[in-house]
């Protein structure tokens, strides 16, 4: 194809077979890919009304906390808050010290816990004492060194480990109903939903047709929609747990681990042992959901299929259809 395409293309307009087209016919060429062009351009843009009904809709929430706040239904939950935190504040020392005392008999804790390189000798950084959940002596690169930067730099490792184990549910469950026939999606791939929005298409919530919230807007909306929403929480989160007590909602825990009623519901937190323990196995497992997102972003890339349908290709045959195998490689 490329040998029959000469120079005068630059001049004469040429099918894909690499004949030459009429006039008319290159004209009409031109105009339907400036058309497509316009089409997915547009599919990207919403109106004034649209992006307006999205915003207000998403005030209404923090119009509602406002509003709770300042009513005297929020007073009196206030006054309720203010009993159970100084009950809460007159038991901290306590807890704390049945916290130290976990951290002390663990395994996952203290000078003897494991480390990353297991039996094999090596300098590990003084610094990594062992006191927080997931230290394995980790640190080549030195960024711990500065005992504020490695807190920030933990608060920031916890947060993106929870939001990679949510986000593997979500790129796992949608697949894993449509395969086994509980449910079927429009667009079950995770990284084809995006795509399928770019393109214009309208997505259903959990498949329900006519469910479909912001799915039937254009990715303005949603992003927009998006920010609004997530600006309010990531707020309150920079200001601290206290953000919580205007609305009667008292927090005992930390900024990593908040607890109480909205948290800690299962009240998880009550046995300071099994805490502390449960604080290992979800940094271990939130590593484990971002290393898999990056598998996600090379098997998509690869593949151009999900997870799901990759695994059970490669069970059914492990020794031709893996991550060396050339059928991989080539149906990229």
């Amino acid at each position: 194809m490329a040998s029959s395409l000469s120079s005068s293309a630059l001049f004469y307009p040429r099918s894909l077979d690499g004949a030459a087209l009429p006039l008319k016919s290159s004209r009409n060429l031109h105009f339907n890919l400036n058309t497509t062009k316009k089409k997915n351009y547009s599919s990207c843009r919403s109106s004034w009304q649209e992006i307006a009904g999205v915003v207000i809709f998403s005030a209404i929430p923090f119009t509602v906390v406002k509003a709770i706040a300042n009513s005297s239904i929020g007073q009196t939950l206030q006054k309720r808050m203010l009993i159970t935190k100084n009950a809460s504040l007159q038991n901290s020392s306590y807890f704390k010290d049945l916290a130290d005392k976990a951290k002390q008999a663990s395994f996952w804790y203290g000078e003897d816990r494991p480390r990353w390189l297991g039996p094999i000798p090596f300098d590990y950084p003084s610094y990594l004492s062992g006191e927080l959940p997931g230290d394995y002596g980790f640190d080549i690169a030195g960024l711990s060194k500065d005992p504020i930067a490695f807190n920030k730099y933990f608060t920031f490792e916890i947060l993106h480990a929870r939001w990679a184990m949510l986000a593997a549910l979500g790129a796992l469950i949608p697949e894993l109903l449509d395969i086994s026939g509980v449910i079927h999606f429009i667009e079950p791939i995770w990284w084809k939903v995006g795509y399928a929005k770019l393109q214009g298409d309208t997505l259903d919530y959990l498949g329900i047709p006519g469910l479909h919230i912001a799915g039937s807007q254009g990715v303005l909306v949603i992003a927009i929609c998006q920010a609004i929403l997530m600006g309010g929480p990531e707020y309150a989160r920079y200001c601290g747990i206290e953000a919580l007590e205007p609305l009667g909602i008292y927090l005992p825990g930390d900024i990593n681990y908040p607890g109480g009623v909205l948290f800690d519901p299962l009240g998880l937190s009550k046995d300071p042992v099994a805490f502390e323990e449960l604080k290992v196995k979800e940094i271990k497992n939130g590593r484990l959901a971002m290393v898999a997102w990056l598998g996600f972003y090379v098997q998509a890339a690869l593949t151009g299929k999900g997870p799901i349908q990759n695994l059970l290709e490669h069970i059914s045959d492990p020794l031709h259809i893996n991550i060396l195998s050339s059928s991989i490689l080539n149906s990229s």
